[in-house]
């Protein structure tokens, strides 16, 4: 008899241990063969042959749907300390024609250091934070400045200082998120005014612990999503700081970028990876829902079969169509949504 019942429990394991592995298989193929299938357009975008874009490294949306890129001009990334280098002197901040590719205006001359991420809010000022000078600016749409916090080329991690700051997110009624960032490990909130209200994180693998929080973003219930890069995953948060969820990327080395689509209730990320310190593999797009279950991912693992790219950051227009920086290319891809 109690052989009998050891057996019974023998194939019961293993029956559970296939039943996982085709569960698994099921999954990875859903993800791969999604009937949502992007694909590159490769007209786009539409740009002079003397513009120098640089190294595109942020991306926002407008209210008429067009593109606004923060580039870095040919500003090379310099450790040594970054905030000893000089003002970059030509445009960094253009507008781009979501349809044409087309640059409708640039400015943003003798203002940065080292462009890193832009965010535009719902009255279409535009956010932009610059970790080489250690601090967060805002503008409005035609380029007048509004806000400043941090102190210019100072860093510091006490209320009133960033150290290598990387990415804004505003909410609704005008307060906002900092993704501070390369030298510390946590994230701000600001009063619509800019006054520090509370900031949550530190260096570390657990829960709400971060190794370069790189992007921020939002969804229309006010929970914050962030890239933390070096951990390669990203962490959901609701308004207030607390855990709620994370997706952790297994199979490479950096996550990016988040941002989300509150018109689909997608979130969407990017990755990189390198094999052996050295061998560059590429990045990934991927997107999820809002509960960070992965739908689609395609990239350097299918679905596209361009040139190995090194993705910075991610938008989607109101049209469901994703732009991605590539600062491997130096350039800025737009993948529609086939129909």
């Amino acid at each position: 008899m109690k052989l009998i019942k050891n057996n019974s429990l023998f194939v019961l394991i293993v029956v559970l241990m296939l039943s996982c592995n085709n569960s698994e298989k099921n999954i990875s193929e859903e993800v791969f063969n999604n009937s949502d299938v992007y694909t590159l357009d490769k007209d786009w975008p539409n740009l002079p042959n003397d513009f120098n874009l640089g190294s595109p490294v942020a991306l926002g949306l407008n209210s008429k749907g067009n593109i606004i890129v923060f580039h870095r001009s040919g500003r090379v990334w310099d450790t040594n300390p970054i905030s000893n280098l000089p003002i970059i002197k030509e445009n960094t901040i253009s507008e781009i024609d979501s349809k044409t590719g087309e640059i409708l205006k640039s400015w943003g001359k003798n203002l940065f250091v080292m462009p890193h991420r832009v965010e535009v809010d719902s009255q279409d000022n535009i956010w932009v934070a610059d970790c080489g000078l250690h601090q967060v600016f805002k503008f409005d749409v035609n380029g007048n400045l509004l806000m400043t916090l941090g102190e210019a080329r100072v860093s510091g991690n006490d209320s009133e200082h960033f150290n290598l700051p990387t990415d804004i997110a505003v909410t609704a009624d005008g307060s906002f998120y900092v993704s501070d960032g390369y030298g510390n490990s946590r994230v701000i909130k600001f009063s619509k005014e800019g006054d520090y209200l509370f900031e949550w994180g530190q260096f570390g693998n657990g829960k709400g612990e971060f190794k370069i929080p790189h992007g921020i973003d939002l969804d229309s219930e006010g929970n914050v999503y962030v890239a933390d890069r070096e951990n390669n995953r990203i962490q959901k948060f609701d308004s207030k700081g607390n855990f709620i969820a994370l997706w952790q990327n297994q199979v490479t080395d950096q996550l990016y970028s988040v941002t989300i689509d509150n018109d689909s209730n997608h979130l969407f990320g990017i990755d990189y990876a390198i094999v052996d310190n050295n061998v560059v593999k590429g990045s990934d797009i991927f997107r999820f829902d809002l509960d960070t279950n992965l739908q689609v991912q395609f990239g350097r693992s299918g679905h596209y079969e361009g040139s190995v790219t090194r993705y910075h950051d991610i938008q989607i227009d109101n049209e469901n169509s994703i732009y991605v920086t590539d600062i491997l290319g130096d350039r800025i891809q737009k993948f529609k949504l086939k129909d």
